[in-house]
């Protein structure tokens, strides 16, 4: 028993790491509807960032501030040069995911021109300490990702619920046309969700860094889960991707623990998740059922 608390608890961990990048492929889908498929690559970009300013002597939480307008910038960017040119992405939506996956591409070369290919180690943010849960030893670390989880998910319920932006992004995620018309700045608020996006990873690669090293593989296997998460919990929905999340880090924790086909096989329970919320309830547990009329 004490061995399955202290892999679920692991795993719980992990999960929020995953909910994290969740939470910006979630921003995105609300701003235009859309997956955002370089969602990882820009958070590792970001992360390298913080890096940067950490190897400079700046301290970590204030490089980690730094990191996050620098992903904002890097996020808003790219939106400007690469997505909003080939148009609205609720007409053409095919388009922008085919340039969501050429910029998976190129922000990736790009971090390995200007970082190289080598692997870097960052000290985990809450430090390597633990604390026992239940006569479980946890690191402080996993804990530190819970608790800053669920303070990035009352900031975006703030944004989005109580604040005429959030509601401006909400709008132009249901009818940018119609947005538009009523004087909304579509463009500068698609700019801005993927600019929040981008910062949110942010976050995301400061937890998983310490653990597998910051190199330009660092978010491929994680965004995988993070897809999962949102599968799961709902494309549209930030209280289903922290749901997501730790599910997810749960099941991959503990499964290929217990069921020897998974010991090699560590995606195999998130695309099983996925596979199996696609067919049953696509629209995830909390997501909302499209209604068109015809």
């Amino acid at each position: 028993m004490t061995d399955f608390l202290q892999i679920l608890l692991v795993g719980i961990g992990d999960g929020a790491v995953y909910a994290m990048l969740g939470l910006g492929l979630v921003v995105i889908y609300r701003s235009t509807g859309l997956l955002n498929f370089a969602q990882g690559e820009m958070a590792m970009f970001s992360t390298f960032i913080v890096w940067t300013m950490w190897s400079l002597g700046l301290p970590m939480w204030l490089a980690i501030l730094g990191g996050m307008a620098g992903g904002f910038c890097v996020g808003a960017l790219v939106h400007q040069v690469a997505v909003r040119p080939v148009g609205d992405p609720h007409e053409k939506p095919l388009a922008v995911v085919i340039v969501t996956i050429g910029l998976f591409l190129g922000v990736n070369g790009a971090a390995q021109l200007i970082w190289g290919t080598l692997d870097r180690s960052m000290p985990p943010l809450f430090g390597r300490g633990q604390v026992t849960v239940f006569g479980v030893a946890v690191a402080w670390q996993k804990i530190g990702a819970v608790i800053v989880l669920g303070v990035m998910v009352l900031l975006f319920y703030l944004l989005f619920q109580h604040t005429k932006l959030g509601l401006a992004m909400r709008a132009v995620a249901s009818n940018s046309e119609s947005a538009s018309l009523v004087g909304i700045p579509v463009p500068r608020l698609l700019m801005l969700g993927w600019g929040l996006a981008a910062a949110v990873g942010t976050v995301a690669g400061v937890f998983i860094a310490p653990n597998l090293g910051l190199g330009t593989n660092l978010m491929q296997l994680t965004l995988i889960f993070g897809f999962a998460a949102i599968t799961l919990g709902g494309f549209d929905s930030l209280v289903g991707a922290v749901v997501g999340g730790f599910v997810v880090g749960a099941l991959s924790s503990v499964m290929p623990r217990y069921i020897t086909i998974f010991e090699k096989m560590p995606l195999a329970p998130a695309f099983i998740l996925i596979l199996a919320v696609l067919l049953f309830r696509p629209e995830g547990l909390f997501g909302k059922k499209q209604v068109t009329r015809v």
